[in-house]
């Protein structure tokens, strides 16, 4: 069954021009949410992973089931001023100001093993901050993993400008990245999984952060 075909396009919203990609109607699906979990699931299972974490807010909604499956925990990460404890953040900018990203400071160790998941890669900017959030706590992102692919807003061009190739399996519109170093510090493809040479992705953190300013990537809006 694919995937595709359960979610929703919605014209002109949240704004006109925009195609909005309502995966509600996924989710109110048993078969093809169990499927997606399932799917996301296998791909992940036998690896050493220590966290999964969730962007708000329907990254929490496939992060959650996905942490189950995997016997791992799961750590939610908020928009600004949202949790109880003491937290630890990342700013990044959008065309008109910032946006800020939290977790919580004990939300992960150093040296975790963690997989990040949203529902849709769009402008790639919100992605790029959670990593950056993580790797500042210390953590090691082992990839990311989603369920939409809006190539039309530049996100996966700009991931695979970070020497990342953005794959959509089995036509079930379920994509991930992996990023790990190659046996000579390339990326490589093993079973549909991608590696990626680690400095190269910190480099593109660093170098592209800027070029992400311009658009709006948790609400899959191009601001340009």
């Amino acid at each position: 069954m694919p995937i595709k075909s359960r979610i929703r396009t919605v014209p002109h919203y949240p704004k006109q021009g925009i195609m909005f990609r309502d995966i509600t109607t996924l989710l109110k699906d048993p078969v093809g949410f169990r499927i997606t979990i399932h799917e996301l699931a296998n791909r992940y299972t036998g690896m050493k992973i220590d966290k999964i974490t969730g962007i708000e807010s329907r990254g929490f909604i496939l992060g959650a089931p996905l942490a189950y499956l995997l016997g791992v925990g799961f750590v939610p990460i908020r928009k600004k001023g949202k949790l109880p404890a003491e937290t630890i953040g990342h700013d990044y900018e959008l065309e008109y100001g910032t946006d800020r990203i939290e977790m919580h400071t004990d939300a992960v160790s150093k040296g975790d093993k963690v997989l990040l998941v949203d529902d849709l890669i769009a402008t790639g900017g919100t992605a790029f901050a959670g990593i950056r959030l993580l790797e500042r706590a210390g953590a090691t992102v082992i990839g990311c993993s989603f369920v939409i692919d809006l190539p039309e807003l530049g996100g996966s061009d700009r991931l695979r400008g970070c020497h990342l190739q953005i794959d959509l399996p089995s036509g079930l519109g379920v994509g991930h990245h992996r990023s790990d170093a190659g046996r000579n510090g390339e990326p490589q493809s093993r079973g549909g999984r991608v590696f990626l040479n680690r400095h190269a992705h910190r480099e593109c953190l660093k170098g592209r952060n800027a070029g992400l300013a311009r658009f709006d990537g948790h609400m899959g809006v191009c601001l340009q």
